[in-house]
């Protein structure tokens, strides 16, 4: 008798033990479709400030510019030069405010785009974003190696834009060194591939490496070197959306070095 009743004692606590997993399951499912439902919102939002910022900034700097250029030639050898110095600040403030919604909405268009995976050559793709840059900047003379055969499971167009941003880093930041050299390549750790991007330009101080990654964040001035510090936060967003981490290290003076990890295509059942 006391047998049948441990049997029934242990039914009626699976019997509990399954409710409970079924309630936490319900509840589980309900939160992740509030979290969704919060995101999509977040997603319709953030599309409508990118439609606002794009039309309905964009039309008044436009004016700025195109009024204060106006101006500008006709006030030639009318006007003092103080008031044509501070028209052209004028100008120059409306063109900076325009790159910024640029940089903006890259960040925007970024986080929105779909991830679609493919059998990638990273070496081809930087051998081509790197011929571009050459194509561009034709005054350049600096060394370029990339590790041949490099490759990955990612998504061409958001590594593509990564690889743009890095590499134009890269040039950028080795403008005023004399032998400038820029190298892409990869190793393996813990049977992870790491991607880097290695330069030996101006570099920075790693006690603000904590600001390298945030949306116009700078740290070098604009007066040093052009740019709105959207770059590495463009990269960081498409890395983390393939799953991935990127991190940088660098001194003054010495350079710098970005590495990234792409994470792993979902295994097909």
């Amino acid at each position: 008798m006391a047998g049948t009743q441990d049997v029934t004692q242990e039914i009626q606590q699976a019997e509990q033990e399954l409710a409970e997993l079924r309630r936490l399951n319900a509840d589980l499912e309900r939160r992740n479709a509030a979290q969704s439902e919060a995101l999509e919102q977040a997603n319709r939002e953030l599309q409508s400030l990118s439609f606002a910022i794009s039309h309905d900034l964009r039309a008044p700097l436009r004016t700025i510019t195109g009024f204060s250029k106006i101006v500008l030639a006709a006030g030639a050898g009318k006007l003092d030069q103080e008031t044509l110095d501070n028209l052209g600040r004028v100008a120059a403030g409306a063109e900076r405010m325009s790159s910024l919604i640029d940089d903006l909405l890259k960040l925007s268009r970024v986080s929105r785009m779909e991830l679609q995976r493919q059998s990638l050559d990273i070496s081809q793709l930087a051998g081509a974003v790197a011929a571009r840059l050459a194509q561009a900047h034709p005054e350049r003379q600096l060394e370029l190696q990339i590790t041949p055969d490099m490759t990955a499971q990612a998504d061409q167009a958001l590594c593509q834009i990564a690889l743009e941003n890095l590499l134009g880093n890269a040039w950028k930041f080795t403008a005023r060194t004399a032998a400038a050299k820029i190298e892409v390549g990869q190793l393996e750790r813990n049977g992870e591939m790491i991607f880097f991007v290695r330069d030996n330009g101006a570099g920075f101080d790693m006690r603000y490496a904590g600001k390298l990654f945030g949306a116009f964040q700078r740290l070098h001035s604009q007066r040093e070197f052009d740019g709105n510090g959207i770059g590495l936060s463009i990269v960081q967003r498409i890395v983390i959306k393939h799953g991935g981490n990127v991190w940088a290290e660098a001194k003054p003076g010495e350079g710098a070095i970005v590495h990234f990890t792409l994470g792993s295509a979902p295994q097909l059942k």
